[in-house]
Order: C-alpha cells, then structure tokens, then sequence
C-alpha cells in the first residue's frame, strides 16, 4: 500500500518514534508483530472519522499502541500515555537543540557577568552544554 519512499518520510516524521507512547520503532520490522520495534503506518484522524491517506494525517505507531487506538481520536490515546505531542522529526529536533544551546549559552553569560568577562565566558559555556544537553520530546 505505501512505497519505501512512503514508509521513510512517514517514520522519519517522528524520527522513529511512536506517535502515540514514545516507544523506538524499527524501520526494518514494519508489520511486523511480535518483533522489537514493530510498527504500522497509523492514521491520526481515523479513516472512520473521515481522516485520509495524505502525508500530514499519516504517523508512524508501534502495533500495540495503533491497534489498541482504534477511531480514538490521537489526542485521547497520547493522553493515556501521558503524552501531549508527537516526536519531533529530525530537522525540528536538531532545530530545537540549536535554539537551546544558544539560549543556555546567553543566560550563562548573562549569570556570569556578575563576575566579569572571565564568568560571562564561563557561564556561556557552562550554560551551552546544559542547553545541549537538555531533553527534547
């Protein structure tokens, strides 16, 4: 039904991820049940709500968490597993991890004149890392 090409941009959407809980996915074991990663192409908005196949209602989803949702809306079915949004795609979460770095990089070298040139580098520094380092979902 869909292409490599398909499936890739589909998974790729959420870097792998399932929309739904979070859950790594495996691009090789696509329909794959029982396998580690296994995962189908789910539709956000249910085909029996009307939702289609084009690319924007198209997200990749372990089975469990696909077969479990139904014509849940996806809203209802990340809430129960505590989630608010998809993953990002890899662009977006490179994108995010920039903006941090250098958020984190001005707040430490603003912190760090308090104590001169010399913290504001330091605290630039210190704080780059830290917004490197920080979780994205």
């Amino acid at each position: 039904m869909f292409s490599d090409e398909g499936l890739s941009r589909i998974y790729d959407r959420t870097s792998g991820y399932c929309h739904i809980c979070g859950k790594k996915l495996s691009f090789t074991n696509y329909g794959r049940y029982g396998c580690r990663g296994g995962w189908e192409v789910e539709h956000s908005i249910a085909r029996a709500h009307g939702g289609s196949n084009h690319g924007n209602n198209l997200y990749a989803a372990c089975i469990t968490c696909n077969r479990s949702k139904g014509a849940m809306t996806t809203r209802r079915s990340r809430a129960a597993n505590g989630r608010t949004a998809a993953p990002l795609s890899r662009t977006r979460r490179a994108a995010k991890r920039r903006e941090n770095t250098a958020f984190g990089a001005g707040s430490g070298a603003l912190m760090g004149l308090r104590f001169g040139p010399g913290g504001a580098l330091i605290g630039g520094i210190i704080g780059a890392l830290i917004g490197d380092a920080a979780k994205i979902d």
